[in-house]
């Protein structure tokens, strides 16, 4: 389905970027004007026995009304900044984007509502109801979910975000990811062997569920979670296209990465009552579904 996109993040930066918001918003204060006002930076040199790139953008951005967990009527002020770091002809260096969001009117000089900064390269707004956060910093691909209200976490996904409406006359959207951590993970219950992934069905301001895919045979497993040697696909499955309500189901799909044969493999699961329906999902050979809690 389609979804629309608001983009935080510019390409490039003007040496300062300028905002002033009308005070006809509903936070305004009477005939006052709010002005802000940010540097973005650029500097390239011998640094720390290299050559050195750092550039710093700063970019604003408002939301639309009708933010999950805001008043009705509130539109937001975001503005995000990107820091990158890097030393030429060399891998990796230092990323980070940090988001920070006030009511639209109020002085920007004030704390903002929430600042959440990670190290990553960019981040989007989402249908003017969640935060993406870009974290593929290095060789792996993945995502932040925060909330735009809050600016809280929902859940982290290795797969490009999942979002779908439950039927023709309910317009809210649901979010789905799928995190696999490393083996190394920060978090002792997610080192277990036998993890595969994990599941995230969210609404744009809380987590419905989590859903932990273990793999009994661990050798197998540890091939699932491979971020080199699989490629994960997530996907909704419609059995019932025509219905006002359909039937949905959720599918992951594993397949092995060149050279090796593909071999794809699926895990279908059902949803029901706005839920994951555990009980009748299908799953390969050696793989478990249960609830999961942080």
């Amino acid at each position: 389905m389609g979804r629309h996109r608001t983009r935080l993040l510019a390409a490039g930066g003007a040496s300062a970027l300028a905002l002033a918001l009308s005070a006809a918003a509903p936070s305004a204060q009477a005939d006052d004007a709010v002005n802000a006002q940010s540097s973005s930076t650029f500097s390239f040199g011998q640094k720390e026995g290299g050559k050195t790139i750092e550039i710093t953008n700063v970019t604003y951005t408002t939301t639309g009304s009708g933010v999950p967990g805001r008043p009705s009527d509130e539109q937001l002020v975001l503005r995000t900044t990107t820091h990158s770091k890097q030393v030429v002809d060399e891998e990796g260096g230092d990323f980070t984007v940090g988001v920070e969001a006030w009511p639209l009117g109020t002085d920007l000089t004030t704390k903002p509502l929430y600042g959440v900064t990670l190290d990553g390269v960019g981040a989007t707004v989402e249908d003017g109801n969640i935060i993406v956060f870009d974290r593929g910093v290095e060789d792996v691909s993945w995502w932040s979910v925060y909330t735009l209200g809050a600016g809280t976490p929902l859940f982290d996904t290795y797969v490009p975000l999942l979002s779908f409406s439950l039927s023709r006359q309910v317009g809210e959207l649901r979010y789905v990811g799928l995190e696999v951590p490393p083996d190394d993970a920060p978090d002792p219950k997610l080192r277990d062997p036998q993890i595969v992934a994990i599941l995230a069905y969210a609404m744009a301001d809380h987590v419905i569920s989590r859903v932990l895919l273990t793999c009994s045979d661990v050798k197998r497993a540890a091939e699932l979670r491979s971020y080199w040697d699989e490629t994960r696909d997530l996907s909704v499955l419609n059995s019932t296209p025509a219905a006002d309500n359909p039937k949905l189901t959720l599918r992951i799909a594993w397949s092995a990465n060149f050279p090796s044969a593909p071999n794809t493999v699926q895990a279908l699961l059902p949803l029901k009552s706005d839920d994951v329906d555990l009980p009748h999902a299908k799953l390969p050979a050696c793989m478990k579904a249960a609830p999961w809690t942080d």
